[in-house]
């Protein structure tokens, strides 16, 4: 049906009336799409049951992601490109007066992630159906992803999400192989010569696997992301079932519901539990469809854990080789730590979880267990090894201080813990974790995180793509590293012009979705600096905006001060619960109303805050961006690839030397790309001796005095009040994010910035050896390198 441009038109009509019930002309743009998308999803099946047979006939090792997050996008524009059917599609629908782009936009764009955590797995699961490799992806259906962002008189108001309101053609049901998985009850001992253990009085839930295929870039393979669905298990003759349905279906109705207090930590403990329990469960029994000795699994089996939210895949998977399999507690133990692996994503003390073990233990009580058995043995070898040194020991514990430490017990359960950049790994080894790399140094690896070209660049910017194909041909959309050979070029005065003249057709784009949502008139021929992700103290949003007001009280005062004309674009979401970020949005949006408002300084700066960030508007954004904000506090990033999208849509970054940004400056050159402030050992030299003090630079700086005062002092319209916390933070508690520090750093670079654009001819240069060098944060790359250092996976079936 997709053979020719006729045979399309044929089928998508005949389809679309049987499926819809009315003609063509009665249609709606949604029945267009569920047409097409079921049309798609049809052409994708039979290559998707092929890998299937295909992988249980050769039987070689796969691997299993575990993520609570995955931040897919819309798959209907990506499934075509990968498919190789996009432009059969694209023009039969022209002639029949239909947009495909029109058609996208009624897919909707589920928020089944927070993140760079989301987003990196969902870059996963493409590169490993690209590189042939045998990988499937095990996450969460929420009924309600991130919440809907809506800008309220400048406040955030958090809306549900809604994504599955008109279904998702994409997923397939799959009842037949549910799982059971048990909360709460009590454990039973018994049994002669060795001990068997037996859940009773627990509460049962049922976990039902929707499927959903993950094409690769022209290949056969299509592999598969399974996502858990929480249901009703049984009714009992005095169970309250509205209670019971309630509690069970709230399991996978939200991602991340607010844990402030217990009935929140229990629920997301149980995501947690019922992601872990029904993956592993419905691994081990593909894995004895093919396999009867349950000894050999990890030789055909990898789990790999998306930070710490599955860490209880190590005591999860030793109850079911020990109670349901009947290995003892070494054959046990040996199978789990040579099958898990484990992905740390932070550094921050709050996102290390650990769990009230009076919360933990009623409702997990054989995981409990098993927990508590694997902290006392892991405390005996520190014994062993350490004598006498309790504060050590104490220390490295999974379970001290009446709390389960998850990050302790992904470390000794696993077999691999690999950092995301190489300055993250260097910190989880010397600092964080230092303690463990001691004991386990072989364990501690580097894996620096990656971007899927195939989205970032092919898909959300296909003018570039066909100026890199005219340039140097196609060879690097398979074999991404190949992009630098575009450094050979960028030199070339008409490269540099059809660049350019790209780079301005998609700020156009941009602007006109700005002018449409935000009813702000930006000019194209501005920077258009942005700062996309979410939104965290660490990531120093704050900075940005006090460099904001910098300017805007510059301009104000110095009728002779010039700069080149800047737009500022922000998009990010705040926790719901995180007070101080939505403070962080509502001063933007102050500063917007300040900014733009203002009849002289509207003329050079703009301040645009775009409502509720998610995949398909960063396709619109990144095309776009002239400079990437990428201003963490140094040492608190653990990778970050939004700085990675950026590059690969040759914008130049702003951003201190932190996480990916060390190895993105490493790639292009020092000339290439703009750094400033504090090092990450100069933060944390600061943070051990304790001698930061904010208040200095209050006093010593009157750009700084000048912008704190006005967040109290009635410059805004709003209540003086307003941002008292935000100044409180800098002064009061002492600036925690060195945002003052670095202040008169990042003014400086922001000049030069601005300098630097004016030469059109050399910024365009640096922009193009930005592209050039990008095709290192692939995550091709990445995923060929826990293929090759972690999971020892090889490609099965290379068709092309």
């Amino acid at each position: 049906m997709f053979s020719s441009k006729d045979r399309f038109k044929e089928s998508f009509l005949k389809r679309l009336e049987s499926m819809c019930g009315k003609g063509f002309e009665e249609a709606t743009k949604r029945d267009q799409y569920h047409t097409l998308g079921n049309m798609v999803r049809e052409y994708i099946s039979s290559k998707w049951i092929e890998t299937n047979e295909l992988y249980r006939s050769e039987n070689k090792k796969q691997v299993y992601y575990l993520s609570i997050e995955f931040l897919l996008g819309r798959l209907l524009g990506q499934n075509l490109l990968n498919l190789g059917i996009k432009e059969v599609v694209e023009e039969g629908l022209k002639e029949l007066n239909i947009s495909l782009k029109d058609i996208e936009e009624c897919e909707s764009d589920p928020a089944l992630g927070n993140g760079g955590l989301g987003r990196l797995a969902a870059c996963f699961l493409d590169s490993l159906a690209t590189l042939n490799l045998p990988g499937h992806g095990y996450g969460i259906r929420y009924k309600h992803g991130l919440f809907d962002q809506k800008i309220v008189d400048g406040y955030q108001v958090e809306l549900p999400e809604q994504w599955l309101r008109h279904g998702n053609v994409w997923e397939v049901r799959k009842p037949d192989e549910a799982v059971e998985i048990s909360f709460w009850g009590r454990i039973e001992t018994g049994g002669e010569g060795s001990l068997s253990f037996k859940h009773v009085q627990d509460q049962k839930v049922l976990a039902v696997p929707y499927d959903m295929p993950v094409v690769g870039y022209r290949v056969d393979t299509v592999n598969t992301l399974r996502l858990w669905n929480a249901e009703p298990a049984s009714f009992g003759p005095n169970q309250d079932v509205l209670s019971y349905k309630r509690e069970t279906e709230a399991i996978t109705d939200f991602l991340y519901p607010d844990d402030t207090h217990d009935e929140g930590k229990i629920l997301r403990l149980k995501q947690q539990y019922f992601l872990v329990s029904s993956s592993l469960q419905s691994i081990i029994k593909s894995y004895k469809k093919e396999n009867a000795n349950i000894q050999e699994l990890h030789q055909y089996v990898a789990i790999h854990i998306n930070d710490t939210h599955p860490a209880m895949a190590v005591p999860e998977l030793m109850r079911i080789l020990m109670d349901q399999e009947g290995l003892s507690w070494e054959d046990a133990w040996h199978i789990t730590t040579n099958t898990v692996s484990y992905t740390n994503h932070t550094i921050l003390a709050e996102a290390l979880e650990k769990w009230p073990i009076y919360l933990f233990k009623p409702l997990l009580p054989r995981i409990f267990m098993i927990i508590e058995e694997i902290n006392e043995r892991f405390c005996a070898e520190l014994w062993d090894r350490y004598p006498g040194e309790w504060n050590r020991i104490e220390h490295m514990a999974i379970i001290a201080h009446g709390l389960v430490k998850m990050a302790h017990l992904a470390i000794v359960g696993s077999n691999s813990i690999n950092g995301v950049a190489k300055i993250h790994s260097d910190i989880l080894k010397n600092r964080e974790m230092k303690s463990f790399y001691e004991v386990y140094p072989s364990k501690f690896n580097n894996k620096t995180n990656g971007i899927t070209h195939r989205r970032w660049l092919l898909k959300a910017n296909p003018e570039l793509t066909s100026l890199i194909n005219d340039t140097i041909g196609e060879d690097w959309i398979r074999h991404p590293e190949k992009l630098i050979d575009l450094k050979r070029h960028v030199y070339h005065p008409e490269l540099k012009e059809r660049f350019s003249q790209v780079k301005r057709k998609r700020k156009e784009i941009l602007a006109k979705k700005i002018a449409d949502k935000n009813g702000i008139q930006v000019d194209i021929d501005s920077i258009f600096d942005v700062q996309v992700k979410r939104l965290h103290a660490y990531k120093r949003q704050l900075l940005n905006v006090l460099h904001i007001m910098y300017l805007y009280n510059r301009l104000k005062e110095d009728t002779n001060y010039s700069i080149q004309p800047r737009t500022f674009i922000f998009g990010a979401k705040a926790s719901p619960t995180y007070y101080y970020a939505k403070k962080i949005i509502k001063l933007i949006h102050s500063l917007a109303e300040k900014v733009n408002n203002d009849p002289r300084v509207s003329q050079t700066i703009k301040v645009v805050f775009m409502e509720n960030y998610r995949v398909s508007l960063a396709e619109d954004i990144f095309p776009a961006a002239d400079v990437s904000q990428q201003i963490s506090t140094a040492s608190k990033e653990a990778s970050g690839t939004g700085n990675m999208k950026f590059m690969m849509n040759g914008a130049l970054t702003v951003g201190t030397l932190d996480g990916a940004n060390i190895e993105i400056m490493e790639e292009v050159g020092e000339d290439n790309i703009f750094t400033f402030g504090l090092t990450a050992p100069e933060v944390l030299k600061y943070e051990e001796n304790g001698r930061y003090r904010s208040m200095e630079y209050y006093h010593h700086d009157l750009r700084i005095r000048q912008v704190i005062d006005q967040l109290t002092n009635g410059f805004f319209s709003e209540d003086e009040g307003e941002f008292e916390a935000i100044a409180d933070s800098l002064l009061v508690q002492n600036d925690q994010y060195f945002v003052l520090r670095d202040f008169a750093s990042y003014i400086d670079i922001q000049e030069k910035v601005g300098i630097a654009y004016q030469d059109r001819g050399k910024w365009l240069e640096q922009a193009l050896i930005n592209v050039a060098h990008s095709g290192l944060f692939s995550s091709d790359r990445t995923i060929q390198n826990y293929a090759d250092g972690i999971w020892n996976i090889d490609p099965v079936g290379v068709k092309m």
